[in-house]
Parts: C-alpha cells; structure tokens; sequence
C-alpha cells in the first residue's frame, strides 16, 4: 500500500469536477470548493500524463461516508489523516514516496496553509 493523496481519472469531468468526486469516493468528505494548485508533468519523455493538483479546506461537518473508494472500481482504500508535521516526517523517513503527495505538501509549506 502507498500513502497518496486523493486522485483518479477525469472520467469525461473537468478536474475541479473530479477531484471533487474523487475526494467523495475515496474519503467520504463532500468539499464543494478547491483551488488549482499547478498543472504538471511527472515524466515528460515517457509519459504525456497531465496531473492537476489541487487544496481544498474540508470539515467534520463535510463527512457523507466513509469513504474508501468504490467497490465498483475495485478500490481498497483506507483513510489516513495526519498532522502536517507528522506528514513531513514520514516524507523524511521514506514512507511517504508517492510524488503528488509530497508535491502539495511542500505547497502547504512554501504557501503558509498550515
């Protein structure tokens, strides 16, 4: 199992639509709002896959569910939630590796978000 941040197919939404929907299914929280964070490459010379990262504040008054994606999809996902400071550790000590992840992140800090 990886530790990522919420993410999926743009299944014909926009991806404001679609992290939207992904943050649902894979969490159980129903955010209404996000904000663009960058448009990017992973690995431009073998893979023309476009990721779109996003932030969005959420709430326990935003819970529907509890998440963990769709059996549908064959997903089996279990929700973390941490501090960011026990986030940025577990960058450092390898257990978090997943690029997306690190990326908003290191966004959080650099922006003062948290």
């Amino acid at each position: 199992m990886m530790i990522e941040v919420c993410a999926g197919l743009l299944d014909k939404d926009n991806a404001e639509q679609a992290i939207i929907r992904e943050t649902e299914e894979e969490t159980g929280y129903r955010i209404s709002k996000v904000q663009k964070v960058i448009e990017t490459y992973m690995s431009p010379g073998s893979v023309t896959e476009i990721l779109y990262l996003f932030v969005g504040e959420y709430d326990e008054t935003m819970k529907v569910s509890e998440g963990g994606g769709l059996d549908a999809e064959q997903e089996n996902i279990e929700v973390l939630e941490f501090t960011f400071e026990e986030a940025y550790m577990m960058i450092e000590s390898g257990e978090i590796t997943d690029a997306k992840t690190i990326m908003l992140l290191q966004h959080a800090k650099i922006k003062n978000l948290i």
